[in-house]
């Protein structure tokens, strides 16, 4: 590494844009002095960055785009930054930090949802290629909400005229049949995880206005038998718990003009013993056919609280040494 000193200086002249970019206490700043390893402080309308001129120069990079996640979002997280370093330090490339300007859909909340890791990214870029695509990893990866994101802006584009979300309904100890209420009130326990990132990106009032039009419609797999859906976005989320006979089923729906996104992590079967899990087998099935894309997200993209990743790493190491 090169032992030259470097400083550059970005002037900004909006308040609001150095208090968010140095974020409370300046933790945020910090946050990138300690694992950039420069010095960075504020000289009249200038963010001065100083130190070893490689390091320099990639902290500089960070805090233009930084600056420009700020302007385009109005606000910054502390996990913005966290994501925006591991990208910078995992590719040593800041041209990768663009990612974090590829903005799929606002949120109801008026929040930017885009890609926060390169693999999310990949997942992103096979999403608008592709009209089916396998998103394959563990939990907290983005899988599922990324892809109904993407459902989300192609509807609002009138790319599709509908959005159908279904997971299959495997019964984790107990029998369908021996819970209360009617059908609907039986499945919507395994159906929660999807009403909850639709209202997360929708907002309540929009979901329920679109899903009593028909226009959004959450439903068990087995719903999907004998359909063929035309100009749609479908998503199977759980994949790892349908059969080879359900996934043939579900892929074999699609019509005219439609998307289908299958998203699973096959660490997580929750079949019966003796059942082979369709996610499993049907990439060795579909391998190399035109139009169909395989996106393997690791531990690496997870999104959620840090520790997450440093569970699911943990676990992984457990299964390794068995």
């Amino acid at each position: 590494m090169s032992s030259n000193k470097e400083t550059l200086r970005i002037t900004v002249e909006d308040e609001n844009i150095i208090k968010n970019l140095f974020g409370n206490l300046d933790k945020n700043i910090e946050l990138v002095q300690n694992k950039l390893d420069v010095n960075i402080h504020l000289l009249n309308d200038d963010i001065v960055v100083e130190g070893n001129q490689e390091n320099v120069i990639l902290a500089y990079n960070l805090l233009n785009s930084l600056i420009d996640v700020i302007k385009k979002q109005k606000y910054l997280s502390y996990q913005d930054i966290v994501y925006s370093i591991n990208i910078l330090k995992n590719t040593n490339d800041s041209k990768n930090l663009d990612i974090m300007n590829d903005v799929i859909t606002i949120s109801a909340q008026g929040k930017s949802i885009m890609p926060k890791t390169i693999g999310q990214k990949r997942y992103v870029d096979a999403l608008r290629k592709n009209d089916i695509v396998f998103g394959i990893g563990p939990a907290g990866t983005g899988k599922t909400y990324l892809a109904m994101a993407m459902a989300v802006q192609a509807f609002k584009n009138k790319e599709v005229n509908k959005i159908i979300l279904t997971r299959p309904a495997v019964e984790a100890g107990e029998s369908l049949g021996f819970l209360p209420g009617d059908l609907q009130e039986k499945v919507d326990p395994y159906l929660r995880p999807i009403y909850d990132a639709l209202f997360d990106i929708l907002g309540s009032d929009n979901f329920f206005k679109f899903f009593e039009k028909g226009l959004i419609e959450v439903a068990p797999l087995a719903y999907m038998r004998g359909r063929t859906l035309n100009s749609s976005y479908v998503i199977l989320d759980e994949a790892q718990n349908t059969t080879n006979e359900q996934m043939k089923m579900f892929l074999t729906r699609l019509g005219f003009g439609s998307k289908a996104i299958i998203t699973g992590d096959v660490t997580q079967i929750d079949l019966v013993r003796g059942k082979q899990s369709g996610l499993v087998t049907v990439s060795k099935i579909l391998k190399g056919i035109s139009g169909i894309e395989f996106i393997n997200l690791t531990s690496a993209d997870i999104v959620r609280h840090p520790l997450v990743q440093k569970i699911i790493e943990a676990y992984e190491k457990a299964d390794n040494q068995k």
